[in-house]
């Protein structure tokens, strides 16, 4: 997958992917199409968490990443947005 990093975000572990020389497209299907196929060449993948990782960290809003959805991603990402939150309110607490 072409990959398009913010300066400061390391993706050298892009070259060790399941889905290096896939074609993109795979990873990006039409609204309610499935992501079956894509989901299956992350599965194993030796660096689906850092790909997950990178979408989260650079905001990536479509495809699937790290093995998951855009959806699965918004949710990980409001989670540890609470997390955040009940973590700064007890630091204050304290």
């Amino acid at each position: 997958m072409g990959i398009i990093a913010k300066p400061d975000l390391d993706t050298d572990w892009k070259d060790s992917s399941n889905c290096l020389g896939v074609d993109p497209d795979l990873f990006f299907p039409e609204r309610g199409a499935s992501t079956r196929e894509a989901k299956e060449v992350c599965r194993g993948c030796i660096v689906q968490e850092d790909c997950l990782e990178y979408a989260l960290a650079n905001g990536e809003k479509f495809g699937i990443w790290g093995g998951m959805s855009e959806r699965e991603r918004r949710r990980i990402r409001r989670q540890r947005a609470l997390e955040r939150q009940a973590a700064a309110r007890t630091a204050e607490a304290v």
